[in-house]
């Protein structure tokens, strides 16, 4: 019974001679294509792999890759119609790496197109189902990576997280999601969304693990101009430091439950008294946690100012995909009439909204207006929490106000649950702030989970905090037990 097991144990598994690699590979196949109908996970499930034994905790670890992560002579879509036939001729370096290290790719996962939007609903190939109930969202855009991982498919699984795109969905499947800081790993071969907000994630089922791929991906790339020099410390050896006294703040404008006493959001009331029972549990390991107050309407600018600057961003990004450089080639008498045309057929409305907003930010007279002052937001907002980072050790707050929301279900997003319970995960992308979120408990039988964000390049101490804070919930190593597959 391979399905379900962490790294480590799939690791002791292989050293004692339990299992090969072979089986290891045979059995996320399976799992992969039994799943497939019912969840859809994958874009492109691979039936074989082609790598050596090596010396590393990932040599026969299977994993997943999020579908827009360049890998030569594999299908690498996006999840958008434009690219639904693009084969690469390169490797992304986060690629490359889980090769050199022996790791098996069972598949590449679905997202949301082109990794714009939260929802897993986006994709050309249909929506992804949570494993904990299918009329749920797991969420997006690393839809696929974080379902099959709650499913036991794979241990580990890469994805992007460019607002929250791993921690949201991580939270909702009830797994890990980490987000290391800006420029730890290499985004070469990741297909840019916006560039000063998009890092590579990675899913997976308790802390250990996410430090575990951390160290084999992490360190300097000179094909990536923002990535960082290695910091040379290997983070599964600082996991279990002492964190007595180390102190973290959360919000009172975002987790108060007296500011939503009136509210008759049952969800919300359930994840704030969990959350607050939770901090207690974290007291008691010594932490020192403190309610810190931040201006209500700063705040509310955080989801504004992420539209306008993604939209921004990915607008330039994408400019490529016209149907001549990128996609099908369109129809037309002219170059104008081609693009137009490619780019009509290969966009969903979702994607073309973000473009016209993108180009409205963009334009000469609203740039001052628009992109600029969301800039300012965005650096604001920054300060803010790098002014407390002075004082306390971690941000903690609840990775979302609710659990995975259903299919049919609608948002008021002028809502404060909205603006502020299930957009403040964006902080950690605007200040490039390592970020985990880690499962620690369930409502109405879906699991929740509380977020934790450090300063910059304290990526060794955040993996240390979660791995303690982990050792007190009921939620290590969990995963959605469907299906009547067992292999």
């Amino acid at each position: 019974m391979y399905r379900g097991k962490n790294i480590s144990e799939l690791k002791k598994q292989l050293e004692n001679n339990e299992v090969t690699k072979e089986e290891l590979f045979a059995s996320a196949n399976k799992l992969a294509h039994y799943f497939q109908d019912d969840y859809n996970s994958f874009v492109t499930i691979l039936d074989e792999y082609k790598v050596k034994d090596r010396d590393s905790l990932l040599s026969g670890i299977p994993y997943a890759l999020k579908d827009n992560f360049s890998t030569a002579n594999i299908l690498t879509t996006a999840s958008s119609n434009i690219l639904k036939d693009y084969v690469p001729v390169y490797d992304a370096t986060v690629y490359k790496k889980l090769k050199k290290a022996g790791a098996l790719l069972v598949g590449k996962t679905v997202l949301d197109e082109l990794a714009m939007g939260g929802t897993g609903t986006t994709a050309n190939t249909g929506v992804v189902r949570n494993p904990w109930d299918k009329n749920r969202m797991i969420g997006g855009s690393s839809a696929g990576s974080a379902s099959c991982v709650a499913l036991g498919i794979v241990p580990f699984s890469i994805g992007s997280d460019t607002g929250d795109s791993v921690r949201k969905p991580a939270a909702f499947g009830g797994v890990v999601g980490f987000k290391p800081t800006y420029g730890r790993i290499s985004r070469y071969g990741l297909f840019s969304f916006a560039s000063s907000l998009d890092h590579v994630g990675i899913f997976t089922r308790n802390v250990k693990d996410a430090s575990i791929v951390t160290d084999v991906l992490k360190g300097y790339d000179p094909k990536d101009m923002v990535t960082l020099k290695d910091d040379n410390k290997k983070y599964t050896d600082t996991l279990d430091n002492d964190i007595k006294g180390k102190k973290l703040f959360y919000i009172k404008e975002i987790c108060n439950s007296e500011l939503y006493k009136d509210s008759n959001d049952h969800e919300l009331l359930e994840v704030l008294d969990k959350f607050h029972k939770m901090l207690d549990k974290c007291r008691n390991l010594g932490y020192v946690i403190e309610e810190v107050s931040i201006d209500k309407n700063l705040l509310a600018a955080i989801y504004p100012a992420y539209m306008c600057i993604s939209c921004a961003e990915a607008t330039s990004n994408n400019a490529n995909l016209t149907g001549i450089q990128f996609g099908p080639r369109g129809e037309g008498n002219n170059i104008s009439e081609i693009m137009f045309d490619a780019r009509t057929k290969g966009f969903s409305e979702f994607i073309k909204r973000r473009f016209i907003l993108g180009s409205y930010v963009l334009q000469k007279e609203n740039q001052d207006k628009l992109f600029l002052n969301a800039c300012r937001a965005r650096r604001m907002i920054v300060d803010k929490i790098n002014e407390l980072f002075n004082e306390y050790d971690g941000m903690i707050l609840p990775a979302s106000g609710g659990i995975a929301p259903t299919f049919d279900s609608s948002s008021e997003k002028l809502t404060d649950r909205y603006l502020l319970l299930e957009n403040h995960l964006a902080i950690a992308n605007f200040g490039g702030f390592p970020s985990i979120t880690i499962p620690y408990d369930f409502v109405d039988s879906m699991p929740i989970a509380l977020n934790i964000t450090s300063p910059i390049m304290q990526d060794d101490l955040l993996l240390n905090m979660a791995y303690k804070i982990e050792s007190v919930t009921d939620c290590c190593d969990i995963y959605a037990k469907v299906g009547d597959i067992d292999v």
